[in-house]
């Protein structure tokens, strides 16, 4: 094993800058096409829907599927549109279907999201591979999912891929349906596979030894073949012992990590080839069979298996010569999945191991968006450690805002003109909603909740802004409360707010004054005056507008 080709680039550096900027240079005029997979129901965590439609935080309750959608169309812009394809279940479609149908695909354009649908295959009961009956009727058979990996089959089959490549797609994005940071990286992401020439592009996390997340990396056979490949965690140890580490999975003493990123299917493919390869595959991946057994004799399955394939064996299939390497850009929050329940995170929380829970996810909202702030210059507190109902989190201000505020780094960096001026104290909540596209935001002292709502073709400038109330807080819970509550053991309790809402077009300013009290900006008058002052009293900002 070695370290396949690719780069690790420090997120808001400048090398950071100059990635992101290539890689949106290839994004604008529909330069990228999306896969969602999203198969899976959400039981594991004690949530009976579909998991894209969890909410990703309490704050606002946007959905997963929302934040990617809303995430795509701010990458879009005013360009041609970036398509959809999510990878749908008999246990999900309906419901992905009914959630898209009722919110109008949160504003994509109709045909701009492509539906495929994976089927179920036969179950096996033992080691002679022997069918097993479906135990709710003997006279059926017992199927399960087939895994991921059938999602290459289904885009080629469909003709959603001939279809991108025509009207002028480059790359290809795989996501995983319960990561809400997995497009800030995208852009840079893209950069990388550029400047590297990649047909594919792992996108990675840095890895810590042990950690149970696999590693990638190049194989050299002994005859001289290589292919860059997935090696699953519990493997790694073994692996390394066998061949060019006796102390199995170690960290690089330069770092303190593996030096093997972290695999997190967040994959990017160069379009054209991938399109060709599946041409010549047919898009079937390498199956495999993952039995768990009831004892030692493994001779006796717990439950009924069946084959299976991942996604992410699809550089398996392509030739030495193709350019498979990775992208990790660190010092930043990039895989934070929910995946597992209340009762075996507070138990993982204990042991000191990630949880990737429903209250670690919605945490780590936060503290994304705080990095993107931090990294343009706004001053925030640093995270602390909190424990919520028993699981440890990362605890920041509670910052949603809605990517049209900006998709990239340096397009926050631009609304953000005077980042110094921008302060948040710990404990606060600003929430950004709507159509942030023309909102400027210069100076803001904010120590409680601050609500923005602005409608499309609203103009807004935050001149100066001073916020300080009870604000909100999570509290326990007290039962009974609904399913996105309990899988997170916390609520959300909203003392005090503060809410600016733009409902109309036009442009607005917001300037507390020098003294913290509300002014009309564009007025002197001694009515003027008496108006801000008594605003003052009522607790308002006054806001200028122009039609």
């Amino acid at each position: 094993p070695s370290v396949p080709v690719g780069e690790t680039v420090a997120y808001g550096t400048p090398e950071f800058d100059e990635v992101e900027a290539a890689g949106m240079a290839a994004v604008s005029g529909g330069g990228c096409g999306f896969v969602l997979v999203a198969g899976g129901l959400g039981e594991r965590l004690g949530y009976s829907g579909i998991k894209v439609q969890l909410p990703t935080q309490l704050t606002t309750g946007t959905t997963y599927l929302e934040l990617y959608i809303r995430h795509i169309l701010a990458l879009q812009g005013s360009g041609a549109p970036l398509p959809l394809a999510i990878m749908t279940s008999g246990d999900t479609d309906a419901q992905t279907r009914a959630l898209l149908d009722a919110n109008a695909n949160f504003g994509m354009r109709a045909g701009q999201v492509t539906i495929v649908r994976q089927e179920k295959v036969a179950c096996l009961a033992d080691n002679d591979a022997r069918l097993a009956a479906d135990p709710k009727d003997p006279y059926k058979l017992l199927t399960k999912p087939h895994g991921h990996g059938d999602v290459h089959y289904l885009l080629h089959s469909s003709g959603t891929l001939d279809a991108w490549l025509e009207s002028g797609v480059q790359w290809v994005y795989f996501m995983q349906d319960t990561n809400a940071p997995s497009l800030k990286v995208l852009p840079a992401a893209i950069g990388i596979s550029r400047r590297n020439q990649l047909d594919v592009n792992s996108v990675c996390v840095p890895r810590m030894p042990g950690e149970s997340i696999g590693g990638l990396m190049k194989l050299t056979h002994a005859d001289g073949r290589t292919q860059t490949a997935n090696v699953e965690y519990n493997q790694i140890d073994a692996l390394l012992k066998a061949t060019v580490e006796p102390r199995g999975d170690v960290a690089d003493p330069a770092t303190g990590r593996s030096p093997y990123p972290g695999s997190i299917n967040q994959l990017l493919f160069a379009l054209g080839p991938y399109a060709a390869q599946l041409h010549k595959s047919g898009g079937t991946m390498p199956e495999f069979v993952n039995p768990k057994y009831a004892d030692a004799s493994k001779t006796k399955f717990k439950s009924p298996t069946r084959l299976e394939c991942m996604m992410q064996d699809y550089p398996k299939s392509l030739p030495p010569s193709a350019r498979v390497g990775f992208s990790v850009i660190s010092n930043t929050t990039a895989f934070s999945p929910v995946k597992t329940n209340l009762a075996d995170a507070r138990a993982k929380s204990a042991k000191g191991e990630p949880t990737y829970s429903a209250a670690s996810g919605e945490a780590d909202v936060y503290a994304s968006a705080c990095e993107v702030l931090a990294a343009s210059g706004v001053r925030l507190p640093p995270p602390v450690h909190a424990i919520r109902d028993g699981v440890g989190v990362v605890d920041t201000p509670r910052v949603v805002i809605d990517p049209s505020f900006g998709p990239t780094l340096a397009a926050v960096r631009d609304k953000l003109p005077t980042p110094h001026a921008v302060s948040l104290a710990q404990g606060s909540t600003l929430v950004l909603e709507g159509d942030l596209t023309r909102v400027r935001l210069e100076a803001l002292s904010l120590d409680g909740a601050l609500v923005v709502r602005v409608v499309p073709g609203a103009d807004v400038t935050i001149r100066n802004l001073r916020v300080s109330n009870k604000g909100w807080e999570f509290g326990e819970l007290t039962g009974g409360e609904p399913e996105e509550l309990a899988i997170r053991g916390y609520k959300l309790r909203k003392l005090q707010t503060r809410e600016l809402i733009f409902d109309q077009p036009g442009v607005y300013v917001v300037d507390d004054g020098p003294l913290g009290l509300p002014a009309l900006v564009n007025s002197f008058s001694l009515l003027g005056v008496a108006v801000a002052l008594a605003a003052a009293l009522a607790g308002m900002v006054l806001l200028r507008r122009s039609p």
